[in-house]
């Protein structure tokens, strides 16, 4: 049945949008031609330009880009084209199913009989904007109508990104989450604590990284590292730069030979050579008395003491960041801890943040300074590095915009010869705690950082 002329209505500035532009493509058969009037007028100036195509085929050739929504009569002959559809369901379905396909960004009005009004609603359900009923056609409710259904696609549109964009923000986390180490303390007498904030928006990782590991000679490895920037890409290289270094310590690597091999890391994986990292590594003896400490190019460790203020390790010896001198060294220095102690290591975000309005930083000093307070007020493990971590933001007045990560190794004398004394009473002289699963808090107090 030919679809009869619109007739030409004002239609009111209210249903209007804002005078844009349209363009309608007309799919039917009429071979006369129904939609003989090149447009529809409409309010504020705005138009209605009309395309009409007798069949699919000839409808793919006039889909392009400027149009902007398709009225398909529901009762034109299927084809080839729509072979692939049909099944149990009615012709006009398949068809409009085929558009669909074809045009997936455009909006679709579904024109049908006023006695088939149960096709009309399906064809809404299939995917059609709106349906719109031969008898009741004419200009202002087809000006209307279009404008309805291209907004109406457009909000349709939207929100399928928005939630592309969620699941694919959901999927980011578990990745990041899932590249954030997972201390290996298993029979150490140490307990661990870590803060982490990347200075992205809406990122579990930044261009900051650590990590620490127990060997089989009881040795403690921990280490805290900085690639230069805060994107992406510099988080993904930090993450490399962590499990190669995990790899490179159980695999029996230590000082400048880890730090060199490392390096090499760096600039293979590296996207221009303007590109470095610093880096501190501690390797803490089995006995927790004495440890090795290679800096390059990053600030020292804080160490605190019992009965005694908590002071900055020599740094006089470090070597140069990653990746800055081919062939650079970095040498091993020896550091005498004690029977108990508290050693606290950081990256720059955590000392380069602000006082004040003014352009003064925090800086070493002033850490070293804030940590013996809170040390005073008796905080330890995880509450002194929230407290460390929420002060600065307080004296920055704001969020941070560099990475932070914070880690802290305590060690208690006693305890440390009472879980010694516990373990030749077993007879375990290796893995006497269990690896904690991720967020959970084990003996030792390895934890994954909360964020």
């Amino acid at each position: 049945m030919p679809v009869p002329v619109p007739q030409q209505r004002a239609v009111p500035a209210a249903e209007a949008s804002s005078g844009t532009d349209l363009t309608l493509l007309v799919i039917e058969d009429d071979p006369a031609g129904t939609f003989s009037v090149p447009e529809l007028s409409a309010a504020a100036g705005a138009r209605v330009r009309i395309r009409a195509a007798r069949n699919l085929t000839e409808a793919g050739r006039l889909l392009t880009d400027d149009v902007d929504c398709i009225l398909l009569d529901l009762a034109l002959p299927s084809g080839a084209e729509t072979r692939g559809d049909r099944g149990a369901e009615p012709d006009g379905l398949a068809i409009l199913k085929h558009v669909l396909r074809i045009a997936p960004r455009h909006a679709v009005l579904a024109l049908t009989a006023e006695d088939d009004a149960e096709l009309a609603a399906e064809a809404v359900r299939v995917g059609a904007q709106d349906y719109l009923f031969r008898g009741e056609l004419d200009g202002r409710l087809l000006s209307r109508a279009i404008r309805y259904a291209v907004e109406r696609k457009r909000a349709d549109v939207a929100q399928h990104q928005l939630t592309e964009s969620r699941l694919r923000a959901q999927e980011n986390a578990r990745l990041e989450r899932g590249l954030l180490p997972t201390p290996l303390l298993d029979g150490s007498d140490l307990r661990f604590a870590a803060r982490y904030r990347p200075g992205r928006s809406r990122a579990l990782l930044g261009g900051d990284f650590y990590d620490t590991v127990r060997t089989p000679d009881g040795t403690v490895h921990v280490m805290i590292g900085d690639v230069c920037g805060h994107g992406p890409d510099e988080a993904a290289l930090g993450v490399e730069l962590r499990i190669a270094w995990r790899a490179l310590t159980l695999a029996g690597l230590c000082g400048d030979e880890l730090l060199s091999t490392l390096q090499q890391v760096l600039e293979h994986e590296r996207e221009s050579e303007e590109i470095f990292a610093t880096l501190c590594t501690v390797d803490i003896a089995p006995d927790g008395r004495r440890a090795g400490l290679c800096l390059a190019g990053h600030p020292a460790p804080l160490i605190a003491r019992q009965g005694r203020a908590a002071h900055l390790l020599p740094y006089e010896d470090g070597g140069p960041a990653l990746g800055l001198l081919p062939r650079a060294r970095w040498p091993r220095r020896q550091v005498e801890l004690g029977g108990s102690w508290s050693l606290m290591m950081y990256t720059d975000g955590l000392i380069e943040g602000r006082v004040g309005n003014g352009t003064q930083r925090l800086g070493q000093d002033g850490m070293v300074a804030m940590i013996n307070r809170q040390l005073s007020e008796g905080l330890t493990g995880e509450d002194l590095l929230e407290a460390a971590v929420t002060h600065v933001r307080e004296l920055n007045g704001g969020e941070l915009t560099d990475d932070v990560a914070v880690l802290l190794l305590d060690r208690d004398q006693d305890t440390a010869r009472e879980g010694a004394r516990l373990r030749a009473q077993n007879g375990d002289r290796g893995r006497s705690i269990p690896r904690p699963r991720p967020g959970q808090v084990s003996a030792a107090g390895a934890q994954r950082p909360p964020l």
